[in-house]
């Protein structure tokens, strides 16, 4: 084309008959190139304004810069439609049946053992108890020595418990120097025992306390696992009776599992209480009888009645280990476990099931 053959008004109109077809951004830029390049019809009527005669110079150089600022607009609003369609086109492609039902999001639940767990706490906590925390990780003098546990028991050997580490270590203020016995190596806690001995270190009475959290044992099997949970409770004042721990338990007892259930205590040894109880209540499958449609219960076994805790009355020595005058102040304290109690309410036949990751247990009752 010879710009002297085509003016300005005609390349500007050959333009936009042009872009109308463009549909891609790949021709855009060839249409833009073509008009608005090193070679192209702008830049050649540019290059040849000096062959012009002078009066024309001024009016055609003007027309030529007014067409590219055209140009270049109408080439950026084409790319913003091209590229919105490509964009539009996309989505539909990828988009899902928004008229299709939604599957919807899985809804969870706590687990068993937590919802045992702030059940047994919600009940002691109606009738005044307090709750205590302390830490897994104990020494041998609140896990055993500050509860009456001999150093000779069993539950010190290092087939029952895990010890963390056993160097001795250096400057507890209560080890046993004169059997040449350290009373600080850590350990993880067999109970939850150790905090009571801490708050009556750090509390005077009258004391009304549960203790829950996990401990940690060398027992593997259908009812035993290396870490479960208790709660263990403490009451101290004066004039504490073993008739107020029966009241107490009896009334947990039947909260928890019916108010019809029948609760009774046997004699028992515990270090650190004495006298000392089981708490067995009837059978939670056979309802006490020992049999179920004439079939010997296996829970049971045939007896009626399960043990769910121990108790019994605070033994004088952990008294006087906490600083007390066991002379003029009484107490109880028990200990359950949350397995054990969600076990029976729920009928879960095997421990070991409340850590497999089994995601049937964090489905909402």
């Amino acid at each position: 084309m010879s710009t002297g053959v085509e003016n300005l008004a005609q390349l500007e109109s050959r333009f936009f008959d042009e872009i109308q077809s463009v549909t891609s951004e790949d021709l855009l830029n060839r249409l833009k190139s073509q008009y608005l390049g090193k070679q192209g019809f702008i830049s050649e009527i540019l290059r040849n304004l000096g062959q012009m005669p002078p009066e024309e110079r001024p009016k055609m150089g003007a027309g030529a810069n007014l067409l590219k600022k055209k140009i270049e607009e109408e080439c950026r609003t084409a790319l913003e439609k091209i590229q919105n369609l490509k964009k539009e086109k996309k989505i539909r492609e990828e988009s899902v049946d928004t008229s299709l039902p939604g599957r919807g999001l899985a809804e969870g639940g706590l687990h068993p053992l937590t919802q045992t767990l702030q059940e047994v706490q919600k009940i002691f906590k109606e009738i005044g108890f307090s709750i205590f925390e302390g830490p897994e990780i104990e020494t041998e003098y609140y896990n055993f020595e500050a509860l009456n546990i001999a150093e000779d028991h069993p539950a010190r050997d290092m087939q029952d418990t895990f010890y963390i580490n056993v160097v001795a270590h250096r400057g507890h203020p209560e080890s046993d120097t004169k059997q040449g016995r350290h009373s600080d190596l850590p350990l993880l806690r067999t109970h939850t025992s150790p905090v009571q001995a801490h708050v009556m270190k750090n509390h005077k009475p009258p004391i009304r306390m549960i203790a829950p959290g996990a401990v940690y044992r060398r027992d593997f099997d259908v009812s035993h696992t290396p870490m479960f949970h208790q709660v263990e409770g403490l009451v101290v004042d004066q004039d504490i009776q073993f008739s107020d721990l029966k009241g107490t338990l009896i009334y947990f007892l039947q909260s928890f599992f019916g108010e019809n259930l029948k609760v009774r205590f046997r004699s028992s040894y515990f270090p650190f209480t004495e006298p000392s109880a089981e708490a067995d209540i009837q059978c939670v499958i056979c309802q006490g009888k020992g049999h179920k449609n004439d079939v010997p219960c296996r829970l049971c076994k045939t007896t009626g009645w399960l043990e769910v805790m121990g108790c019994g009355m605070v033994h004088p020595g952990v008294f006087e280990k906490a600083g007390y005058d066991s002379k003029k102040i009484t107490g109880f304290a028990f200990g359950l476990g949350i397995e054990r109690l969600t076990m029976l309410k729920r009928g879960i036949p095997d421990i070991r099931l409340f850590y497999q990751n089994d995601l049937r247990f964090l489905n909402p009752l």
